[in-house]
């Protein structure tokens, strides 16, 4: 018997194996088709923007552009001196360019960043340019150096050669208070200059004490609600959960008024004696007021995934340890508490990715003491205006989350995370 009368066939006569993967990839499209819309939107709102932010934050090609004679001039230049004429013929045939087109101003503003002190000299020989102050019959070079002192130090020009790569890394090394020095290496700024390692620190050392904290706080306040009668539970929920009906704005300006040297909490301190009046203690634009006002905002978001946890632990687990014997803290510690390491791990993992990045809180009541790197990522994005900065720091950051998520993934594991 051949091994086509074998085959089993549909009532229209098409094999059932041919007829059941088209059925499989019918199927497979309309699922596709299902859940297109969601992968369409999540490109557009999340690897769209952070693909633009790491070309923003590693793109250099504008100085490049404006300066081609001047880069191709210093192929052969060492960096060590000043360098030769015809580096200094190449930066004026295309500073002239840039002044007839009105657009020098980008690019002392990008040099600038580079080295403090471009935009002014740039503004100056643009001046001199504007008055045909420059004699292109006699030396560029000492007719520039003679705009302003500054072009006569060599730093200057190594800052304008270091711009010449169109991609480079040194935002990032930027943000850990690296650059690229003239011979190639890597080198630390200057001792009082390092500003962003004390933020990386001053940020994971809030977002830790502030996980902490709203453990410390709302592990209690979860297994309030996890044991009361439902009556009481339910008006504990919505304490929990009234904070969420309030502007996190609003809340933050509460505790301003809350925090202040004239305010209630320290009112409160003098009533009961525990400070004196003219020695009130200072609780805003610091940590303290940071930690505060963090704690109380993120609190609800540890005591949700705990909640959820521990009200599957069933009461009979507990009376089964004192009956063997344990005390009510044996039982507890030994019995209970393991039990909810997946909604503390859930918990923790959720408010500290969230202090991490925190923004609005640490800007209002923080003070110096209590700024973070997105208070600096924001700082950058609407006041320097360097966004290739603010983009290199905002990856940095996200990937910072990444590891720490890593991390925990290999201690923990993720699939003991419970959220309900």
């Amino acid at each position: 018997m051949s091994s086509e009368t074998k085959q089993i066939l549909t009532t229209d006569g098409i094999p059932l194996e041919v007829s059941l993967k088209k059925a499989e990839k019918k199927n497979k499209i309309k699922a596709f088709l299902l859940v297109a819309p969601l992968l369409l939107f999540l490109f557009i709102t999340y690897v769209f923007p952070i693909g633009e932010m790491f070309t923003r934050s590693v793109d250099d090609r504008m100085v490049t552009n404006m300066l081609p004679k001047t880069f191709k001039a210093m192929e052969k230049w060492d960096g060590k001196e000043l360098p030769p004429e015809e580096v200094f013929v190449g930066f004026y045939s295309d500073f002239k360019v840039l002044v007839e087109n009105q657009t020098q101003g980008k690019l002392g503003q990008r040099l600038n960043k580079e080295k403090n002190g471009f935009n002014s000299i740039t503004k100056k020989l643009m001046r001199q340019i504007k008055r045909n102050k420059i004699d292109e019959s006699q030396s560029i070079k000492e007719q520039i150096m003679k705009v302003h002192k500054r072009w006569r130090d060599v730093e200057y020009w190594q800052a304008i050669k270091r711009t010449a790569p169109p991609y480079t890394m040194a935002k990032y090394l930027k943000g850990m208070d690296m650059y690229f020095a003239a011979d190639g290496s890597i080198a630390q700024v200057d001792e009082d200059r390092r500003i962003h390692r004390i933020l990386w620190l001053r940020t994971l050392e809030i977002a830790l004490f502030v996980t902490i904290f709203c453990f410390l706080m709302g592990y209690p306040i979860a297994h309030l609600l996890a044991t009361l009668p439902m009556k009481y539970s339910n008006l504990l929920m919505i304490c929990v959960l009234l904070p969420f009906w309030t502007s996190l704005l609003v809340r933050t300006a509460s505790w301003m008024i809350l925090l202040q040297q004239q305010g209630i909490v320290n009112d409160f301190f003098v009533l009961i004696g525990l400070v004196a009046d003219n020695n009130r203690p200072e609780m805003m634009y610091n940590k303290v007021g940071t930690y505060v006002a963090m704690t109380q905002i993120l609190l609800p978001f540890m005591v949700l995934p705990l909640y959820s946890v521990m009200k599957t632990i069933s009461p009979s687990l507990m009376r089964a340890g004192k009956s063997l014997g344990g005390t009510p803290f044996v039982a507890f510690w030994k019995v209970y508490f393991p039990l909810t390491i997946p909604g503390i791990g859930a918990g923790c993992l959720l408010v500290f990715i969230l202090a991490i990045g925190y923004y609005i809180t640490p800007a209002l009541v923080g003070g110096a003491s209590g700024t973070l790197i997105s208070n600096q990522i924001a700082y950058h994005m609407k006041s320097t205006l360097d966004w290739s900065f603010a983009s290199a720091m905002g990856l940095m950051l996200l990937s910072g989350v990444l590891v720490i998520y890593w991390i925990y993934n290999k201690l923990v594991g993720v699939d003991n995370i419970k959220l309900g």
